[in-house]
């Protein structure tokens, strides 16, 4: 059995744990697995306290809302998200409702370990990239961009994945070499096809989807996606009522955590005091917020 810390409860999961990372935990159901979505909060590679109330839920919310919408042109490894539907004993009765909304039951894959980085905007690790070279992971880009403008189109800028330490940069001829040229196509091409759709619903709900990043992995030779898509921990949410260029801009996640810390004095090298009350509360809303925005379901 596993205890989990769920905000200010406890929850407790009886199956095999197969994987805990800084915000999700993998569950062993057999056939299948099962995700259960915390409310856990990582930055600069440490995982802070105390955790932020309905996170989890709205990082699973959204991810269900995505999956579905996208499952007409890219398979998915969703099976259901209903906790009624669990295997009997998994979950106890009287905590169900602690995980009501933040479990999914998936398929299991083969993961391809790239991670799929797709860039609409000149922002964040890309315009750094870009001042130095003019261009991003290899890919030339026209001259003169200013920081924040939309490109052209977008681009697919990869990442080989790492287990430990950060994912690390490559441009698409490397990830051709690690995973085949006909597979490395094939997800540049799917992950293009999946930007352009999100950025497209994004802009008719008031928000720029500046960039994103996909999983995928593999069954039976069939490439599907996986882990989580378009949530504000995967992805870059401007608000389009504050996107401006030359400038930083705040997203729409946890942002007050990174403004918090970097204003603390904190040397990024210990364990951080826990955070303050109004960072946790403000973050809370940041996240019901883009939730809201996104699916046009009310969060209170």
């Amino acid at each position: 059995m596993s205890i989990l810390t769920l905000g200010t409860a406890v929850g407790r999961v009886h199956a095999p744990l197969i994987y805990k990372g800084k915000v999700r935990e993998l569950y062993d159901l057999g056939e299948h697995m099962l995700i259960v979505v915390t409310d856990r909060i990582s930055a600069f590679d440490y995982v802070l306290r105390p955790e932020v109330p309905d996170k989890g839920n709205m990082l699973n919310l959204i991810s269900k809302f995505w999956f579905e919408r996208t499952a007409g042109i890219q398979d998915n490894h969703v099976v259901h998200a209903d906790i009624d539907r669990l295997p009997a004993g998994v979950i106890a009765a009287e905590d169900r409702e602690l995980f009501r909304d933040r479990i999914m039951v998936a398929k299991k894959a083969k993961r391809i370990d790239i991670e799929c980085v797709v860039r609409g905007y000149i922002t964040g690790g890309g315009w750094r990239q870009y001042r130095k070279s003019g261009e991003v992971n290899g890919v030339k880009l026209p001259e003169g961009l200013r920081k924040n403008e939309r490109l052209p189109e977008p681009i697919f800028t990869p990442a080989a994945k790492n287990d430990v330490g950060h994912d690390e940069d490559i441009p698409f001829e490397r990830m051709a070499e690690l995973v085949g040229a006909d597979t490395a196509a094939d997800l540049r091409e799917k992950s293009l096809r999946l930007y352009r759709y999100a950025h497209d619903h994004c802009l008719s709900q008031g928000i720029i989807l500046a960039d994103t990043k996909f999983e995928f992995g593999e069954i039976d030779g069939r490439i599907i996606l996986i882990d989580e898509i378009f949530t504000p921990d995967s992805s870059r949410y401007w608000a389009q009522e504050n996107y401006a260029l030359d400038t930083e801009i705040e997203s729409m996640d946890k942002e007050p955590v990174r403004t918090y810390l970097a204003g603390s004095g904190w040397d990024k090298n210990s364990e951080p005091d826990p955070l303050p009350e109004h960072v946790v509360a403000e973050t809370t809303r940041r996240y019901r917020d883009i939730y809201t925005r996104l699916t046009g379901v009310p969060r209170g």
